[in-house]
C-alpha cells in the first residue's frame, strides 16, 4: 500500500469544563436534518452527551466507525473520583447500544466534522469551551474501506430492496 499524507481531524474533548448543557447535540442534530436547520432530533446528533447529574458527569463523545460486533468492554473506569463505563468513551456505533444510529432506518452514524464548514458547528457553539478543534498532517496508508461500504450497501438492500438499490445504481451511473 502506499503511504500518503493526510489531514486529520479530531476533537479534543475537556471533560472538566462540559457543563452538561448538550448544545453540541442540538446544532448537530439541526444542521444534519433534511432540509438543513429544519428539525431538531438529539437521536440524529454524531455526537452525544455521556450524562450523569447526580455525579455531576458530562461526557461529549462524537461518533466514530461502525463496529460490526460487540466488544468484550464493560469495565469501570474511575478518574477523579468519578465512575466511568467503557462504553462511555466508546465512539463506534454497534450491535449492543443504539447510539449513534439513524432512529428511523438504523443505519450508522459517524461524525464528518460539519464538512464545507469552518470547524464542527459543537466546537463552534460550545460556550464552556469543552470542545476544540485540530488538525494535524499524518502519513498514513490509502486503503479503500470495503467492509464499511458493505454495510452500507446491506443496510440500504435491507430496508429497500436488492431490486431498489441495482435500480438507483443505474440511474445514477447514466447521470454521470
Amino acid at each position: 500500500m502506499n503511504k500518503v499524507k493526510k489531514t486529520i481531524k479530531t476533537i479534543k474533548v475537556d471533560v472538566d469544563k462540559c457543563n452538561g448543557c448538550r448544545a453540541c447535540e442540538l446544532i448537530c442534530s439541526a444542521y444534519h436534518a433534511e432540509p438543513k436547520y429544519s428539525s431538531n432530533n438529539p437521536e440524529r446528533s454524531r455526537i452525544r452527551l455521556i450524562r450523569k447529574p447526580l455525579e455531576d458527569v458530562y461526557l461529549p463523545v462524537y461518533a466514530g466507525e461502525y463496529a460490526p460486533a460487540e466488544c468484550m468492554g464493560r469495565d469501570k473506569y474511575v478518574i477523579e473520583g468519578k465512575e466511568y463505563g467503557e462504553c462511555d468513551f466508546c465512539r463506534a456505533s454497534c450491535p449492543s447500544r443504539d447510539a449513534f444510529k439513524e432512529p428511523d432506518s438504523g443505519l450508522p452514524l459517524k461524525c464528518d466534522m460539519c464538512e464545507g464548514e469552518e470547524e464542527p458547528l459543537c466546537v463552534k457553539w460550545c460556550l464552556a469551551e469543552a470542545l476544540t478543534y485540530e488538525e494535524r498532517e499524518e502519513e498514513v496508508e490509502e486503503e479503500v474501506m470495503v467492509e464499511e461500504m458493505e454495510t452500507g450497501l446491506k443496510s440500504l438492500v435491507d430496508k429497500y430492496g436488492l431490486q431498489n438499490l441495482v435500480d438507483s445504481v443505474a440511474r445514477m451511473s447514466q447521470k454521470e
